[in-house]
């Protein structure tokens, strides 16, 4: 019989969420620290951000699958339900880890429809998964910063912007129809 893998690192976590998400067939792409940390300077992230795009009728078997990940995770399927009627967000929670995973909705708007175009495939450890693009990453740090200023949004862009070429005419473009581009033109 051939054992289970251990879930212990965010990656393996990660892993075994895509895992669920490609059989299921349900388009997704991962955000948050965890993107900054694969664009730009690593750094400690204790959550997943992942923006997904699903139908109503996979709701029951999401939650059946996620709960299959590992003994004990938490994810409610009311939860996700709620999260799809109002596009906000649902968790999962690793208690083995204690890593959380933050279930956005895409939205149906303009620039959420494109960024998930805009996925870049890349490995971690065995899988292949779809990432957030860096100039799409970028813009989202500057929405979250203009809906609250915070510091870390900033240093997460500015990190985006050192360690990765970044195509700056789309960055622009973008930044000037989602009115970020003030704040956008202080840190270029």
């Amino acid at each position: 019989m051939k054992k289970k893998r251990e879930i212990i690192t965010v990656e393996d976590l990660l892993c075994k969420i895509v895992g669920v998400l490609d059989k299921l067939k349900i388009s997704y792409l991962i955000s948050g620290g965890f993107a900054v940390a694969f664009w730009g300077r690593p750094r400690f992230t204790a959550d997943i951000d992942i923006v997904i795009e699903m139908a109503e009728e996979k709701i029951s078997f999401l939650a059946r699958e996620l709960r299959l990940v590992d003994k004990d995770v938490y994810v409610r399927e009311i939860d996700i339900k709620d999260a799809l009627l109002t596009k906000r967000e649902f968790n999962f929670i690793h208690p083995g880890t204690g890593i959380k995973v933050d279930f956005f909705i895409l939205k149906d708007e303009p620039f959420d429809k494109i960024k998930m175009r805009r996925v870049k495939k890349r490995k971690i450890k065995s899988k292949k998964v779809n990432l957030i693009s860096p100039e799409d990453l970028i813009l989202s740090k500057l929405e979250w910063y203009k809906k609250g200023n915070s510091e870390r949004q900033i240093e997460d862009i500015r990190s985006v912007l050192k360690f990765t070429k970044i195509n700056k005419k789309y960055l622009k473009k973008w930044a000037e129809k989602l009115s970020l581009i003030k704040i956008l033109r202080r840190l270029l």
